[in-house]
């Protein structure tokens, strides 16, 4: 009986034993599960390349270089010196020298080529135009101001009346509405443009006996003057005198130009056709006219330099 409860007790033992170890074995883990992968973000796309704004142009450099000698009328030296100092100011390698010296002596400058180009205040003849090379650019208009002391009371005077004055004909100004006081003529010197297209105009050439053509100014009672300049300081000076100057030289505030046929002497009237005493400014070329001198040409009669003309008085062509 002993024997019996002791092999029992033995086996309840084992048993337990076992049971134990049983407990003791932990059960095998779930390998965890794989997160799943995240897509990579997906790259930002860069904005594309912005292109890059465009160099501004700058002005071509200039390529022009060397002298430029224009000679000729004394009329149209002042805006052809306006032109010249505008050149040279683009172009830094460019000298212009301009010489203010009477219209036939330009167009001769420019004919036998000691100059590249030649100054006109009035048309060339068929003649002039006949020479060979010889080129006649109109590169504005400008009109001829009959002018007087501004102690003047004479405001208006007639073609006609001009023509006898200066042919010595009428002598006193009040034969005219002015002051009992002799008439001072004061004109230009042989050559000048002025001179000739103010002839022409208003009917001061006739023929001598061979049939050559001469001025009927009667110049043993005139003042002779050789530029612009001078013929308006010597009208400002006598009280008595009459002279004619280019419009773009006109200064209301040193002397008063009359009417002409009850026209005054504008740009708007000389555009309509009504003031009549008007001429072209000319720049001739010649033998000597360069790449330069025909650059220097195409600017004036481009939009820019047509605009200057407009600036300094006188009356565009283009």
């Amino acid at each position: 009986m002993k024997s019996i409860l002791i092999k029992a007790f033995a086996l309840l033992t084992v048993i337990a034993v076992l049971l134990t170890g049983c407990a003791a074995t932990p059960e095998a883990t779930e390998a965890p599960t794989e997160a799943p992968a995240t897509e990579a973000p997906a790259a930002s796309e860069e904005p594309a390349a912005s292109e890059a704004p465009a160099a501004s142009e700058e002005p071509a450099a200039s390529t022009l270089s060397g002298e430029l000698m224009i000679t000729g009328s004394t009329s149209a030296e002042p805006l052809v010196t306006v032109f010249g100092d505008l050149f040279m100011e683009a172009n830094p390698d460019v000298s212009v020298a301009v010489q203010g010296n009477g219209s036939s002596a330009g167009i001769t400058a420019a004919t036998n080529g000691t100059a590249q180009l030649g100054m006109s205040s009035r048309a060339l003849t068929e003649e002039e135009l006949a020479a060979e090379g010889v080129v006649a650019n109109t590169i504005c208009m400008d009109g001829i101001a009959v002018i007087v002391s501004k102690d003047n009371p004479v405001t208006n005077l007639t073609t006609e009346q001009i023509a006898s004055i200066f042919k010595g004909e009428i002598t006193n100004w009040s034969e005219v509405g002015g002051n009992d006081e002799e008439i001072l003529i004061i004109s230009r010197e042989a050559g000048s443009g002025t001179r000739s297209a103010f002839e022409e105009i208003c009917g001061l050439l006739g023929e001598d006996e061979s049939g050559n053509e001469v001025s009927l100014v009667d110049e043993s009672k005139a003042l002779i003057a050789d530029s612009t300049n001078a013929v308006s300081t010597n009208v400002v000076s006598h009280t008595n005198a009459i002279g004619y100057i280019s419009l773009g030289s006109y200064d209301s505030t040193q002397v008063k130009a009359v009417s002409v046929n009850d026209v005054e002497c504008t740009e708007e009237n000389i555009v309509a056709g009504t003031y009549t005493i008007a001429r072209p400014f000319v720049l001739v070329e010649g033998p000597a006219t360069d790449d330069l001198a025909r650059a220097f040409l195409d600017y004036i009669l481009s939009a820019d330099g047509q605009a200057v003309v407009s600036e300094q008085g006188y009356i565009p062509v283009a």
